[in-house]
């Protein structure tokens, strides 16, 4: 992908508030166009829609070339490639509720050993993923500590405490997506009678409402200390690790070296069609497993969907660090038309 194909650019307006992906405007724009985007690089778009009129805007989103649009509305939208849906015909199937699905029980082997942890659950999504993180760590009555823009209190329904009976302590959540050490250390309950038992800290790497952000080792350090001096668990939230590691050029096992669990999506940026994995300690992941059955999650021949996980994974790296790539180029061409237009731009995360 270079910028000059990216003929959508020239109908953009010059104004801040069009150029930030969260607008109401951007949304509807990247809405009408209805752009696919596949990861083996196709593009395509339904000829009736090649141009749209955006009503309250006056906006047209004609392209000279329709089959050249991309769309950015999110990393969710990828799509499998060809390839992916090759291996899921040909995966090897079996009953993963029974631990007999060779396919799965492959990926989860895989990424314990990736991420350096002892084992590891492949599960239907990262919300999923989240919530069995955080039942595995507390109990009943508990409560964590989490930032109040982190995807686990503000975008998952408060599913801990619906499913779990567990509460929250929210902090404020720097720009760099970080929670204050001290802010945390505050709000880490005393040992009394009147108070709910402190369990669980939640961090999350990339941070998606600060922009991107990915959270520096030193400050993985600072929270893990932290954590071990006051005897707490932390759950890292990395749907987006890889961007974190690529964008801190480490490797994704150091990055979960510093918490006890940890999920991953790959149904973003790494291009599969659905599934995340948590990895931490084998009993952790025993618990895991048990409650992933509680919540409607276990499934039967899911290597159909490990196949295509795997598959990301083989280039996880080379697609991440592209992605990273056009982020760039596509912040310099929306810069070059709207000086200033852009309030941050971070590895792959435009704003």
């Amino acid at each position: 992908m270079h910028i000059s194909r990216c003929r959508f650019l020239s109908s953009l307006p010059s104004t801040s508030s069009f150029c930030s992906f969260r607008s109401p405007q951007r949304r509807h724009f990247f809405r009408s166009a209805k752009c696919q985007f596949t990861r083996s690089l196709h593009w395509k778009m339904p000829a009736h829609q090649e141009e749209t009129l955006l009503p309250e805007t006056g906006y047209s989103t004609k392209v000279d070339n329709a089959s050249q649009c991309i769309d950015l509305r999110s990393d969710t939208v990828t799509l499998p490639s060809a390839e992916m849906k090759k291996a899921m015909v040909e995966a090897i199937l079996g009953d993963d509720v029974f631990g007999e699905d060779p396919t799965v029980n492959q990926l989860e082997k895989r990424c314990a050993a990736l991420f350096g942890k002892e084992a590891a659950l492949f599960v239907l999504s990262g919300t999923m993923g989240n919530l069995l993180a955080v039942l595995s760590h507390c109990q009943r009555g508990d409560e964590l500590i989490v930032g109040r823009h982190n995807h686990i209190h503000k975008w998952e329904q408060g599913n801990y405490a619906q499913l779990g009976g567990i509460s929250a302590t929210t902090l404020k959540v720097n720009p760099d997506g970080t929670m204050d050490p001290n802010d945390i250390e505050d709000a880490i309950r005393a040992n009394d009678q009147h108070m709910p038992r402190t369990a669980l800290v939640c961090i999350e790497n990339t941070h998606n409402f600060a922009g991107g952000k990915a959270l520096s080792t030193d400050y993985l350090k600072s929270v893990r200390k932290l954590a071990d001096k006051h005897k707490l668990k932390v759950h890292m939230d990395g749907a987006r690790i890889y961007n974190a590691a690529i964008a801190l050029n480490v490797d994704v096992s150091e990055i979960c070296s510093y918490v006890d669990s940890m999920m991953m999506c790959f149904s973003k940026g790494l291009g599969a069609p659905m599934g995340s994995i948590l990895v931490g300690t084998r009993q952790f992941i025993d618990e895991a497993r048990k409650k992933r059955k509680a919540v409607g999650g276990g499934w039967r021949q899911a290597g159909i969907l490990a196949a295509c996980a795997n598959l990301a994974l083989d280039r996880a790296v080379e697609t991440i660090e592209r992605d990273h790539r056009h982020a760039k180029l596509l912040a310099k061409g929306i810069n070059e038309r709207t000086p200033e237009a852009l309030k941050s731009v971070s590895h792959f995360l435009i704003l």
